[in-house]
């Protein structure tokens, strides 16, 4: 199981959080891993940036995510992990 948290904090919410969930759950459904990806909203994880909203994948903190990356993290970023997370279980 991979578990992806992605920060509901007022800074990234008004940063678009709402709109990355709602992305987010479009691409496990496209990808088929529902079932397979732990996708909760944490708050703020301290790791605030100007741009974007910050999710935690696995035990690593990424910043600056926004509707114009969030393809580009989901194909390089969750998708790998998720390949990891099943090698390791």
């Amino acid at each position: 199981m991979l578990y992806v948290k992605i920060c509901i904090g007022s800074s990234c919410y008004v940063k678009g959080s709402q709109t990355l969930i709602e992305k987010f759950q479009e691409k496990m459904k496209e990808y088929g891993c529902e079932k397979e990806i732990d996708f909760v909203g944490s708050f703020c994880t301290g790791k605030c940036n100007r741009v974007g909203v910050t999710f935690t994948v696995g035990n690593e903190i990424y910043t600056g995510i926004t509707t114009d990356n969030f393809n580009e993290f989901f194909t390089n970023t969750v998708l790998p992990a998720l390949k990891k997370s099943k090698q390791e279980a």
